[in-house]
């Protein structure tokens, strides 16, 4: 798996997120302090979406894409602290080789 974060997103960072993801711009996501972005297999990025917001408050959303090897592409959103507890839990669960997460 990969994982960036971007603290402080631009609007226009936002807007390109919104526009992508899965759920559609129906529920746009408003202002953040933080984004999290994370891509694997899609069995990792589901397991990685229950993991993340059960640890912490925060909200995530797929982000489509063209990717031909079939990765799939994970948006977590939320204030700074909160994101980055949701991405050092899925780092921590991965390092394990947790099977059951």
């Amino acid at each position: 798996m990969e994982y960036r974060i971007i603290k402080s997103p631009s609007q226009g960072t936002i807007d390109i997120l919104n526009r992508r993801k899965g759920s559609g711009t129906s529920s746009p996501i408003g202002p953040v302090d933080a984004v999290g972005l994370i891509q694997g297999r899609i069995i990792e990025m589901v397991c990685a979406a229950d993991v993340a917001e059960k640890a912490v408050g925060v909200t995530v959303e797929d982000i489509r894409g063209s990717c031909p090897q079939n990765m799939i592409m994970l948006a977590i959103f939320g204030d700074t602290a909160s994101v980055e507890a949701a991405l050092d839990e899925i780092k921590q669960r991965e390092k394990r080789g947790v099977e059951e997460w």
